[in-house]
């Protein structure tokens, strides 16, 4: 794909390193492109966590916010749910790769949540507890799935929600980005609770429409604020200035991890026709530079005739 410098896609982003936290191990990424094969817009949007509790965790995020983009920026863009995990396998493995060279580095990981548009199908691959919600008609729908414990508890009837909040193994992984096994991307994109695993991956490629909005986000912000504070937020404000508030929210709150996020919103169809403009000036120019020319002709044949023609 060839990289490009703008966006098809109004974009927002913020990482803060919290109130209680020293380094900031988040890291994210917007980058963009056109798909040879069609000269179709992409956009790529990714959060990386790196794990807490784990030495160099910002290494190891920062391993995947670089290496992710890149491998899509070599990729054909035509195929993005197998591009775009392909490119997290091969983040893993680099990220273990490092961690096995030097001891300072042993142990690191990170999540990813990643989400690319292609004009506007969406497709989404993540790994981890960095979540994806897509806001669409005044309703949020997290449309990720943690890779946690509590997720896994919840899901086979050993714990309620109620009783998964603030549970002590809240944020114990099942999959990350490192260690000695490749990661397993999750290929689904949940639109319901209660789909099928195979239904949530049949909905790879959703047809985004206007005002639609994605947010990428790190749990940082999801532990201290709930999905309709989100929704409220997001609905109500510019995306950049969804932003600043959340952060300030999750940070008012406790703050106690790194905050970060992206806000992605397919702009108004109506809002982005310059060409169309364009078109309409060219219309008129048109008609007056063909007025011009048969003044022109009427006075020289009147010239010609012997006459002026006032």
């Amino acid at each position: 794909m060839i990289p490009t410098d703008r966006s098809h896609l109004t974009v927002a982003a913020l990482s803060h390193p919290g109130e209680t936290r020293e380094i900031n191990e988040d890291r994210y990424s917007v980058t963009s492109y056109s798909r040879e094969s069609d000269k179709a817009p992409v956009m790529l949007a990714l959060v990386a966590d790196g794990i807490g509790g784990h030495q160099a965790g910002e290494v190891a995020s920062q391993i995947a916010a670089d290496q992710v983009p890149s491998a899509i920026a070599k990729s054909s863009g035509d195929d993005p749910v197998a591009e775009l995990s392909e490119a997290i396998i091969g983040a893993g493995r680099s990220i273990s790769e490092s961690s096995n060279k030097d001891k300072a580095l042993e142990g690191m990981g990170s999540t990813i949540a990643t989400a690319m548009v292609v004009g506007r199908r969406l497709y989404t691959v993540s790994v981890g507890d960095s979540r994806t919600y897509l806001v669409r008609s005044g309703t949020i729908q997290q449309i990720s799935i943690d890779h946690t414990w509590i997720q896994e508890a919840i899901k086979h009837g050993i714990l309620t929600p109620e009783e998964a909040q603030d549970h002590p193994n809240a944020h114990v992984l099942h999959r990350h980005l490192g260690g000695e096994r490749d990661p397993i991307p999750d290929l689904r994109l949940r639109l319901s609770a209660d789909e099928s695993d195979k239904a949530s991956e049949a909905n790879q490629g959703l047809k985004l429409a206007a005002h639609d909005q994605m947010l990428l986000c790190s749990d940082g912000l999801t532990d201290l604020v709930e999905d309709q504070e989100l929704l409220e937020v997001l609905s109500e404000n510019s995306p950049e200035r969804a932003a600043s508030i959340l952060v300030d929210m999750a940070r008012a709150r406790g703050g106690h991890d790194n905050i970060t996020l992206i806000i992605v919103e397919v702009p108004d169809k109506e809002a982005a026709r310059p060409r169309g403009r364009l078109r309409s000036g060219l219309v008129l120019v048109t008609a007056a530079l063909g007025l011009l020319v048969l003044v022109a002709i009427g006075t020289g044949f009147s010239l010609w005739l012997g006459f002026w023609p006032w």
